[in-house]
């Protein structure tokens, strides 16, 4: 079953990816987004977690280890965008099950048998060329080091959620407790961005004349009525955290049922749902090196499917 709950989360978290890349044109807070994305998550758990009388054990707390890497690993991949190459972040970003399959066999003793390890090297083979692109190129590092960062944070997510699975924590309690720290953590960037904004207003209008500064808080209202509000940016990332909390879900199931490496992998897929959505809602094509990734990442699920037991 671990595959299957491993293929539904990728599924779930490509429609997050789809979200995000539809949110990302327009002009909005992206940590306001991502805290309502996380407090959704929050909300949904705390109340099944009541709702089917969840155990908080001590256990639970390992999610606020994961809350810590996830929010991490988001601020350094959106950092490693900001800063430097795209392609070379993307294809970076891609390699945490990589990480994940080295970690777990030191620590718990994780061992793929051959067909397991093929079809591993198979799928992360197919995502490695679905994010790679032609403008990519090794002369140019820009931004590598966020990538990195942002792999390792997320490997470390992934690790921690096989980890509260083998410590016996309960699911629900374990998500809220890694929502909350998420929405935490992202809101207090929120605020840090709004009193960043205030600050530079009061500067801009303090170094103008009368005059001027009348004709900036026209511009800066003018700025502020085309941007999305900061409690509309809010809601519209609670929508989207639906998706991203049923994903978290799913994989944490998945890390119970299943080895942490080839579930990182599998839920690597994601990455296809957004390519669909690329090609047929925004009419993007897809390149030679595209459907070579995508037969790979495919090939590799039959052959797991296949032999992965």
């Amino acid at each position: 079953m671990w595959i299957t709950f491993s293929i539904f989360a990728a599924i779930s978290f490509g429609i997050r990816g789809i979200l995000y890349h539809w949110t990302s044109q327009k002009p909005l807070n992206r940590n306001a987004l991502l805290c309502g994305t996380f407090a959704m998550g929050a909300l949904v758990n705390l109340v099944i977690s009541i709702a089917t009388s969840s155990s908080w054990s001590l256990a639970c707390l390992i999610g606020i280890q994961m809350g810590l890497f996830s929010f991490g690993g988001n601020a350094s991949m959106f950092k490693g965008f900001a800063v430097g190459k795209a392609s070379l972040v993307a294809v970076l970003t891609s390699l945490p099950s990589v990480v994940v399959v080295i970690m777990a066999y030191f620590l718990w003793n994780e061992k793929l048998h051959l067909m397991q390890l093929i079809a591993f090297v198979v799928i992360v083979g197919g995502v490695l060329l679905v994010r790679y692109s032609n403008d990519l190129s090794l002369r140019d590092l820009k931004g590598a080091q966020w990538g990195i960062l942002a792999t390792l944070l997320f490997a470390g997510n992934d690790l921690s959620g096989k980890w509260s699975t083998m410590m016996g924590a309960e699911l629900y309690p374990s998500m809220f407790m890694l929502f909350t720290t998420g929405a935490i953590c992202f809101g207090l960037w929120w605020l840090k961005d709004r009193r960043a904004e205030a600050t530079m207003a009061a500067a801009q209008i303090a170094a103008a004349s009368e005059s001027a500064a009348q004709a900036s808080g026209g511009v800066m209202k003018s700025a502020r009525a085309s941007r999305w509000s900061d409690s509309r940016t809010f809601l519209i990332g609670m929508a989207v955290g639906t998706t991203n909390t049923l994903g978290m879900m799913l994989i944490i199931t998945a890390f119970g049922l299943g080895k942490a490496g080839l579930v990182s992998a599998v839920v690597a897929l994601n990455v296809l749902i957004v390519l669909l959505y690329t090609r047929f809602i925004v009419k993007d094509k897809f390149t030679r090196t595209e459907i070579a990734g995508i037969v790979l990442s495919f090939l590799g699920i039959l052959f797991m499917r296949l032999f992965g037991a």
